[in-house]
């Protein structure tokens, strides 16, 4: 009787991983520790009890920010929560309260008081070293499903996207890591194992990754997460002015944003800047319009908002300004927003 060929064959032993294989393992085994189930629930009562429950009414991803128990994610993930459960690898939960929100670039910090030795944060890259072809390895909780890796690359820089209060989010990486829901608020990771992005979106007709996903730069995120966790919003400085609706600037053909008013003592008060006046007959006289800050020009609220977000409080900026048929340019110093 003969035997089918590969009976008395020793096993072929298992084929060596490659350096990228490797590569992949080692950043997820060290990485996934650090990322969290986010679930958002909100209360409900009972038809026949009448009693308040608390239900989920949607999930996603986040990680440890540091050992005092910060976590950031997406503001969309928690956007509405009546009460945040955060799990952590170790499939302990915990209690999350809001820290800080920023909707107009997408980022929210939390906070729960897990023991440091639970805690394991990310490592922190450097997002303007990036280069298109890069790889990126993105680590969620897509479709309820925690911890799951996939690997991609850099697909393009410095993209836009829409945040949930309707600004536009500037500088973003553009990955065809795949990024389905739920891997909202994880991290993008680079090969080294350091925080590079927080994956915020996905491009997609029908609600599922097509290899077209965003992330929120880490260099923007380093920059937002201090100052919610000591403020509780983003500071952005201001120049003490009320600007025009755009629509009204726009109807009257008048490019740029013209200033509506200057508040008293401010630094565009200081500066000599004006805004629109009544004669003495109510007609009403255009004041100065803002053309651009440091040369960079400013079409709408976003590009004027865009652009006072890059610096801080205490800085000189240069404004262009259009006044009665001709450009001219004033320089003032920021100041923080007052209560």
């Amino acid at each position: 009787m003969l035997l089918p060929a590969w009976i008395g064959l020793a096993a072929a032993p298992a084929q060596a991983l490659d350096t990228d294989e490797s590569n992949n393992i080692a950043v997820y085994k060290n990485a996934s520790a650090s990322v969290v189930f986010v679930t958002n629930n909100t209360l409900v009562r009972d038809p026949y009890s009448f009693n308040i429950m608390s239900r989920p009414q949607g999930s996603g991803t986040g990680f440890v920010w540091d050992s005092r128990g910060h976590i950031v994610t997406n503001y969309h993930v928690i956007d509405g929560a009546r009460q945040i459960t955060i799990t952590l690898a170790d499939q302990s939960s915990w209690d999350a309260t809001i820290v800080g929100l920023a909707p107009e670039k997408d980022i929210a910090v939390l906070k729960i008081e897990a023991p440091a030795d639970q805690l394991q944060p990310l490592m922190r890259g450097d997002s303007d070293d990036l280069e298109v072809g890069r790889k990126v390895l993105a680590i969620g909780n897509p479709f309820g499903l925690d911890t799951t890796l996939t690997v991609g690359v850099v697909s393009a820089l410095g993209r836009e996207i829409q945040a949930p209060n309707q600004r536009t989010i500037r500088n973003v990486i553009q990955t065809d890591a795949a990024i389905n829901p739920g891997n909202s608020g994880g991290p993008l990771l680079n090969s080294a194992g350091e925080l590079i992005g927080v994956n915020a979106a996905i491009y997609s007709p029908n609600g599922a990754s097509i290899g077209i996903g965003f992330a929120i730069p880490v260099n923007t995120v380093s920059k937002i997460v201090p100052e919610l966790i000591q403020y509780g919003h983003s500071i952005r400085p201001v120049m003490g002015v009320e600007a025009a609706p755009i629509a009204w600037a726009r109807d009257n053909k008048i490019p740029g944003i013209p200033i509506l008013r200057v508040f008293p003592d401010g630094p565009a008060d200081a500066a000599g800047i004006e805004g629109i006046t009544t004669s003495r007959w109510g007609a009403t006289i255009l004041g100065d319009v803002i053309l651009a800050i440091d040369d960079q020009p400013v079409q709408s609220h976003d590009d004027l908002l865009a652009l006072l977000e890059n610096h801080k409080p205490g800085d000189s900026v240069t404004v262009t300004l259009f006044r009665r048929g001709e450009e001219i340019k004033r320089s003032l110093t920021l100041t923080a927003p007052s209560d």
